[in-house]
């Protein structure tokens, strides 16, 4: 018989994600134009390399730190204006566990996606 008082796969994912946010939207102090290169321990095959200035890279950017980078990571590449602005379309390709972490955390990131700037 299984365990009920056994966390759910959903759960540990979203405690694991919980982990790595900052105390406050505001420690968020990444860059918000440029190039951005990120570290092996982020992206270990693949690009690695982001234009700022360019949306669909801007998002790609933004979905692999939040999926891949530790809290470090969060902080020093991610901006608050930029993730609060891509938020709406941003929640929609990220997993649930992880939006779910975000949300809960910080009620101020928009879940409208008719307001998300491109």
């Amino acid at each position: 018989m299984p365990d009920l008082s056994a966390p759910s796969a959903f759960e540990m994912l979203r405690e694991q994600y919980a982990r790595r946010l900052p105390a406050s939207l505001d420690e968020l102090a990444g860059p918000t134009s440029g190039t951005v290169e990120l570290p092996l321990h982020v992206v270990w095959s693949g690009r690695r390399s982001y234009g700022l200035d360019r949306p669909r890279s801007r998002m790609s950017l933004y979905r692999t730190v939040l999926a891949e980078g530790q809290r470090q990571d969060v902080v020093s590449f991610l901006s608050r204006d930029l993730l609060v602005a891509q938020w709406p379309i941003l929640r929609t390709l990220i997993s649930r566990p992880l939006r779910d972490a975000w949300e809960a955390a910080f009620p101020e990131l928009p879940t409208d996606t008719t307001t998300a700037a491109a």
